[in-house]
């Protein structure tokens, strides 16, 4: 894996560690100390990454590489959410370091990855001696999951519309 210096410009990147200072001494020993619990994990093109459905224990930043993001239907279809690329800075499985739940969709690489993992147990053991790391990935997976929430919302409400629409035309 890369040192440290040329990995700290990618984590303060990632939306998760956007608020820590990389000039701050106190910011980068947190940095520091989750660089040393990261391992890299390489994928061929094809290769899935987190399938939905499993249950996960690791969050991934995507270090190289591009992503196909797919969900399953209640019919059994597959659908494709995105296509992401690691110059986007894009993190996924971040659920795990907080909960043991099952992935919400499946990640495959659409090309060679490479891609940063740490396990939801190493960081909370980072998080039992930085506590404001815990602090701050939280106040930020908050805020992802209140938007997330609040375009669900939306889409339900839209979704809504057209199926009375839909209804009301069809009579």
């Amino acid at each position: 894996m890369d040192s440290f210096e040329q990995v700290l410009p990618k984590l303060v990147k990632i939306q998760l560690f956007a608020d820590f200072d990389p000039q701050s001494p106190d910011d980068r020993r947190i940095l520091k100390a989750v660089y040393e619990k990261l391992s890299i994990k390489k994928f061929k093109a094809g290769e899935t990454i987190i399938r939905e459905g499993d249950v996960g224990d690791s969050f991934y930043i995507l270090y190289s590489g591009k992503v196909l993001i797919t969900r399953g239907t209640p019919s059994g279809d597959v659908i494709a959410l995105d296509t992401l690329d690691a110059s986007q800075n894009i993190f996924f499985g971040e659920m795990a370091i907080i909960s043991n739940d099952s992935r919400s969709a499946t990640v495959t690489a659409n090309t060679e990855c490479e891609a940063l993992t740490i396990s939801g147990k190493a960081f909370l053991s980072i998080c039992d001696k930085e506590p404001i790391l815990g602090y701050r990935v939280l106040s930020v997976l908050a805020r992802r999951l209140t938007n997330t929430l609040a375009e669900t919302s939306k889409d339900k409400a839209i979704l809504y519309a057209a199926l009375c629409n839909e209804i009301e035309n069809g009579v």
